[in-house]
């Protein structure tokens, strides 16, 4: 049974503000908690169903000290913010957010997402970072926060091995970036990325689907790319999750 000062503080971490003053964030399902304790970030609890609780002391020894409380399967739904969940919640201390290097992006690539404001799509934007080692993920002020619980669980555990720069003014650091960076965005009048033998360093930065780029972020590009159709192809456009893997595996086709 989940006490009631627990349970009001796993619901009030679905909001953004408390996810803020608490710096906490819910991590929910079986394979996401898996990959959290396997990140090194910090557990404040573990809510769990008696079964995955046998199931993660059968795996091994949990991390000491670890506050487990256990609760049903429809405690569990009713507290997180999956439709089902027959495992877990966590709540899970914010990481600490590592400065940024200047210099980074002159010897790797880093993603920029700019007003990306759907948690699915930055989760999944994450995901793909994660999937091409990418150092992280920068984000414009304007973008979705990265801690929803909807974002961690379409990260895939990235959530706990990427890190991301959120609340930035993406022009100016652009801006401020050494002026051999090159900063690539994606444009229907750029060149065809199919083409280009791309090399994995600088920033690839991805606007909303509905929006694109902000004026002044797209004033910072210096090299436009356009995905074009295949043949017969009448799209009107792509998810910007899609878009940036079809641009990431140019970067790292010929690495």
């Amino acid at each position: 049974m989940v006490s009631k000062a627990l349970a009001k503080y796993v619901r009030a971490l679905h909001q953004r503000k408390y996810r803020q003053r608490h710096a906490a964030f819910l991590v929910e399902g079986a394979k996401s908690v898996l990959e959290l304790l396997g990140s090194g970030l910090v557990i404040e609890h573990l809510l769990a169903t008696p079964a995955f609780a046998d199931q993660l002391a059968a795996a091994g020894p949990l991390p000491p000290g670890l506050p487990l409380s256990l609760a049903s399967e429809d405690e569990l739904t009713q507290l997180g913010t999956l439709q089902t969940n027959a495992a877990a919640i966590a709540v899970v201390r914010r990481p600490a957010e590592i400065s940024l290097p200047p210099s980074m992006p002159t010897t790797r690539l880093v993603l920029a997402l700019d007003n990306v404001a759907d948690p699915g799509n930055l989760g999944t934007l994450w995901r793909l970072a994660d999937w091409y080692g990418l150092p992280g993920l920068v984000l414009s002020e304007n973008c979705a926060d990265p801690f929803n619980p909807k974002a961690v669980a379409a990260s895939m555990g990235a959530f706990g091995r990427v890190p991301v720069w959120p609340g930035r003014d993406l022009a100016a650091w652009l801006a401020s970036l050494p002026k051999d960076v090159e900063a690539f965005g994606a444009d229907l009048e750029g060149d065809n990325v199919h083409k280009l033998h791309l090399q994995p360093t600088g920033v690839l930065v991805m606007g909303s689907e509905s929006h694109g780029l902000s004026p002044d972020v797209a004033a910072q590009l210096t090299r436009r790319l356009h995905i074009p159709h295949g043949p017969g192809g009448r799209a009107e456009s792509l998810n910007v999750a899609v878009s940036a893997a079809i641009l990431l595996d140019n970067f790292f086709r010929n690495v």
